[in-house]
């Protein structure tokens, strides 16, 4: 087994390989005076079952095709087996037509891994986790929920609410409240355009409770400023929110800092900026553990399943 990193998240690969107890393989990745992307692997990886680690993040478009270029490098270069290891999956949002003349890019990406080289995809909480079908190659996508519980109850709230920032994120929130033993409320939200919300009322009883705003992402952080507002009109005692991916863009700092929300917990799916780092209000948990668990099952071939639970 070898692990090899792209630009996109150093820090949460090492964080990998170190848990694995291996070194980061050798490779060297530049830029051409144009901005095109230079690489080469620097060891041999013939026969070897290769794990490429890159991430989406505020360089998305740049940091797939850096993607792209690794997983065709390793293919060329006869490696065993390649698995990209993508911690946050780019473009998932688009994942049907809900209009005329638009695309699936989220197949469209499916398509450009597989072409690129990659034999097999290791992700985490897929915006929908029907994306699995349009890959026919196998796809693993983890859960940040057990990271996410496992911190959530050294805090010992009281009578917990699990809240879903819309109806398209129930069936998440649900599973989630489940396994915490907690009630369900929804807020419901109308979207009149691309990165604008406007909440109406929420759905479920939150007075007096402490809540839990559940969703996979958090982007602008309108959706989730707007919800914190409409639980604390509601009687919410304290709101936090937990999201896996902090893509955090545009105002989405600014936002929760002036915010109802106590805390919000983030994973290292997505590194941080500098702003982002420096709001009290975010608290990073790592998954970098639990992506080297199972990158360690996939090579010695044992079940990867128990990791959802």
């Amino acid at each position: 087994m070898k692990v090899f990193s792209g630009s996109s998240n150093p820090e949460l690969a090492r964080k990998i390989a170190s848990y694995l107890n291996i070194e980061l393989g050798r490779c060297v990745l530049d830029r051409f005076s144009d901005g095109e992307i230079h690489f080469y692997i620097d060891e041999n990886v013939r026969g070897e079952d290769v794990f490429v680690i890159q991430t989406g993040s505020t360089e998305t478009n740049f940091h797939l095709m850096e993607l792209f270029i690794m997983l065709d490098a390793f293919k060329r270069a006869s490696a065993g087996r390649i698995t990209a290891v993508i911690p946050y999956y780019a473009y998932a949002r688009q994942d049907w037509k809900d209009r005329p003349r638009v695309p699936i890019s989220a197949r469209l990406m499916a398509d450009l891994l597989e072409i690129a080289g990659a034999n097999r995809v290791l992700t985490m909480d897929l915006h929908s986790p029907q994306i699995q079908g349009f890959f026919s190659i196998p796809v693993d996508n983890l859960m940040a929920a057990p990271v996410i519980a496992n911190h959530l109850m050294t805090l010992n709230l009281a009578n917990l609410t699990i809240v879903s920032p819309d109806a398209g994120g129930v069936g998440r929130a649900r599973v989630f409240a489940k396994r915490m033993d907690a009630r369900l409320a929804i807020i419901d939200k109308r979207r009149p355009a691309p990165n604008v919300a406007e909440v109406l009322h929420v759905i479920g009883e939150v007075k007096g409770q402490d809540v839990v705003v559940f969703d996979d992402m958090v982007d602008t952080a309108g959706t989730l400023t707007l919800g914190a507002e409409a639980l604390k009109r509601e009687g919410a005692k304290r709101i936090f929110a937990a999201c896996t991916h902090p893509i955090l863009s545009g105002a989405a700092v600014e936002r929760i800092e002036k915010s109802r929300l106590e805390k919000v917990f983030v994973t290292d799916t997505i590194p941080l900026q500098d702003k982002a780092r420096q709001c009290t209000r975010l608290q990073v948990l790592s998954v970098a553990e639990l992506f080297g668990e199972a990158i360690r099952r996939i090579n010695e071939s044992s079940s990867v399943s128990s990791l959802f639970t």
